[in-house]
């Protein structure tokens, strides 16, 4: 199978889903922020100057993800059903892994929005702690799972000490 937002021409293009058959479709992604002692404990402890750290970033991840087709050119604009975005925090690696899951009837997966809710997600956590570390890392992102439609399930292992 070739890349799908191509023509024959090599043009890039919207794949036609008219045809595709509407299913449940699921998916998870998940990624990592590292930062500083200082960083870690104000967002653990609820201190930072700028407010909840993890409520702002969940709110932010799951706008991001339903914003999905108007930051990725050529994603179709997705009905979702659920969205959630939930924080791990990992006190001795300093980090906070952010997960998103979606659902999805329809003709076409929602794994592009998953990886957007991460990464919004993870990006806003980012902003609210600069102040605190500037060489914050943020990284590990990858989808997890997904299901429905044609290709069916996959997994990918997901260990955040890679």
């Amino acid at each position: 199978m070739g890349l799908t937002h191509f023509n024959e021409d090599g043009e890039a293009w919207m794949v036609d889903v008219t045809e595709k058959q509407v299913t449940v479709r699921e998916a998870e992604a998940k990624g990592m922020i590292t930062m500083n002692e200082e960083a870690f404990q104000a967002v653990q402890k609820g201190t930072n100057q700028k407010g909840d750290v993890l409520a702002t970033a969940r709110i932010a991840g799951i706008m991001g993800a339903k914003q999905t087709s108007s930051l990725i050119p050529l994603c179709h604009p997705i009905p979702m059903t659920r969205c959630t975005i939930e924080f791990e925090l990992l006190p001795k690696r300093r980090s906070i892994v952010a997960t998103c899951k979606a659902r999805t009837e329809g003709k076409t997966g929602i794994e592009m929005e998953t990886l957007t809710g991460v990464n919004v997600a993870l990006l806003t956590i980012y902003d609210m702690c600069k102040a605190l570390d500037k060489k914050m890392v943020i990284g590990h992102i990858s989808l997890i799972h997904k299901t429905g439609g044609k290709s069916g399930e996959i997994i990918n292992d997901w260990k955040e000490d890679e």
